[in-house]
């Protein structure tokens, strides 16, 4: 699978959490951090900005909690091509929890998530040299090694090729 779209997380402070939860900030305010990441889909508009009902079942934003109860368990690979992908609440020695938790819990095998915001037009080179490597019988994990190479050595900047990470 390979969502190319916009992916969120938001840290909150203990302050913050305290504060009475509304419609409106359900993914900021919320206690546990796997409705504070995801990624967007169609119609995230209404419930993002417009902050429109968040009852229907398509409000377009897919949360990690929501990913955690799929059944992926037969899923190699997904490919998180969104901004901060790789972000989420650390919990002492049990880890990450956003949206990498939200696939490790629902079965995915393979990740490739971004821990930062990354260029669309580096998004796109280290993306298809990726796929390209894939297409050729590399396995994941020789595949992502050699395209991050191939982008460090490309891009001396770290920002423009280490945002990338395989779990």
């Amino acid at each position: 699978m390979h969502f190319a779209t916009h992916g969120f997380y938001n840290s909150v402070s203990d302050k913050l959490l305290k504060k009475d939860l509304n419609i409106n900030n359900l993914f900021t305010r919320n206690m546990n951090p796997l409705m504070r990441s995801g990624i967007l889909m169609a119609n995230a508009n209404e419930t993002w900005v417009k902050k429109k009902s968040l009852i229907s079942e398509i409000d377009g934003v897919l949360t990690a909690l929501e990913i955690s109860n799929l059944n992926l368990n037969n899923t190699m690979l997904v490919v998180l091509s969104a901004c901060d992908s790789g972000l989420g609440d650390l919990h002492g020695n049990e880890g990450v929890y956003g949206l990498q938790r939200g696939f490790k819990l629902a079965g995915v095998k393979f990740l490739v998530l971004s821990l930062w915001q990354v260029g669309d037009e580096e998004s796109k080179i280290f993306m298809e040299n990726f796929y390209k490597k894939l297409v050729e019988g590399m396995e994941i994990h020789l595949a992502f090694n050699k395209t991050q190479k191939m982008m460090r050595n490309k891009y001396k900047d770290i920002d423009k090729w280490g945002a990338w990470v395989l779990i």
